[in-house]
Order: C-alpha cells, then structure tokens, then sequence
C-alpha cells in the first residue's frame, strides 16, 4: 500500500526528468541510471533496447527501480493490446504508441493499460502528424503525447525551433501531458519556458557524460527554475 502511495505522489510532481536507455543491454542500461539515480524521476526502456532483449529489459529495469516510472518505448504501431498488455504486465507504467498508428490500436492500447490497473499510454509524436489526428487521440482519451525530434534529423542539423515550440505549446493547450524528448540539453529547457511541460527526456546528454549525476542534476537544478 505504501508503495502505491508513493508512486501516486510521484505522479503528480512536476519537475520530472527522464533518462532514455537506448543500450544494448539491460545490464548497462541499469549501470548508466545507476549514476545517475539521485535525480532521475522516470526510467525509459528505449526502444533500441527493447529490440534488443525484449520485455525482459522491463522485468529487469523495473526490479533494479521499483520506485521510479518506468516507460517502454515500444513505438506500438498495431497489436495495441498484445504489445500493451506484455509491456504492461513485465512492470511498464507507461507505454508508447507511434503518432501513425491507427486510433483503434491507440483505443486498444489505452482499453489494456486501463484493464491491468494505473497504466497509461502516450503518443510518440514525429512531424509527420495531422491535427485531426490529434482531435481523435483526444477522444479516443489520450492523456499524453510525445514531441520528438528525431535522431536522425538531429544527426542531419535538426534544431529546436518556433515551429516546435509553437506545437508543444498548441498541444498542452489541448490539455494534453506533453513530454519533450530528442537530444535535450540544459540549454534547451528554457526554449519551453511558459509551457506545462509534462516530462524533459535526455538520453545520451546523461549517459555520455563525465559525470553523469552531474549532468542529471544540472538538468534537474534547470527545470526548476521554471516549473515549481
């Protein structure tokens, strides 16, 4: 009981930062967040990981981070309820859909998470969405979505812009949770200043760090600032 209490209050916190773990393996994904632990609010089973070793990557982050969110990424694309109720049942308290899948699958998906207990579901959004897609997310009772800049379009010279800023901000007006994710640094944070930002995700800015509690809490100190 105490340690659904526990995760009910985390919920509800603001300033919450999350790592994604695109390892290879769930040993050094749970050796990366290990360093950085002390500041980490939400623990991402990414989904190189996961196609990597699978649902037992959840199974094993879960038990070395029971009291941290732990999020699958698995992108879900069809099969809603077959993926969610697997990434579900190993220990994922959220899980993605990918912003081009059908709504039935994001309904499916949300039916599973709402069926095995406190489960939620959040749409991995890229740019190539439409509003009325959007329209029927919310319908469909979404509660979450993820603005994502991709990697490779990172790689390719992608930068935070207004066009980004503009919908992150649309989406939260929307009532949306709005995590925001795709190589997030400390200087980006205060681009989304004024915005009920959800979740910031950083990856690599904490795994490949010197020292990457360090980089965690100087994420952390920096989110603060803005959202109390």
């Amino acid at each position: 009981l105490h340690r659904v209490d526990r995760r009910q209050r985390q919920m509800c916190i603001r300033d919450r930062l999350q790592i994604a773990l695109d390892n290879l393996s769930s040993d050094q994904a749970i050796s990366d967040a290990k360093k950085a632990e002390k500041y980490l609010d939400v623990i991402e089973v990414g989904t190189i990981l996961l196609a990597s070793e699978g649902k037992n990557a959840i199974i094993k982050l879960k038990e070395a981070f029971p009291n941290k969110i732990i999020v699958a990424d698995g992108k879900i694309a069809d099969a809603g309820s077959v993926f969610g109720k697997m990434f579900f049942e190993s220990g994922a308290d959220y899980t993605t859909v990918i912003c081009a899948a059908e709504t039935s699958t994001l309904k499916q998906t949300i039916e599973i998470g709402k069926k095995i207990g406190n489960k939620d579901v959040q749409v991995e959004m890229t740019s190539h969405f439409t509003w009325e897609q959007v329209n029927e997310w919310k319908e469909a009772g979404l509660n979450q979505v993820v603005w994502h800049r991709s990697r490779d379009a990172q790689k390719d010279g992608a930068k935070w812009d207004d066009k980004n800023i503009q919908t992150v901000k649309r989406l939260a007006e929307m009532g949306f949770k709005v995590t925001v994710t795709g190589g997030v640094e400390k200087d980006d944070i205060k681009l989304f200043k004024g915005i009920p930002i959800y979740i910031f995700i950083a990856g690599r800015t904490i795994r490949d760090a010197q020292n990457p509690e360090l980089a965690a809490k100087e994420l952390k100190d920096e989110i603060s600032k803005y959202w109390n």
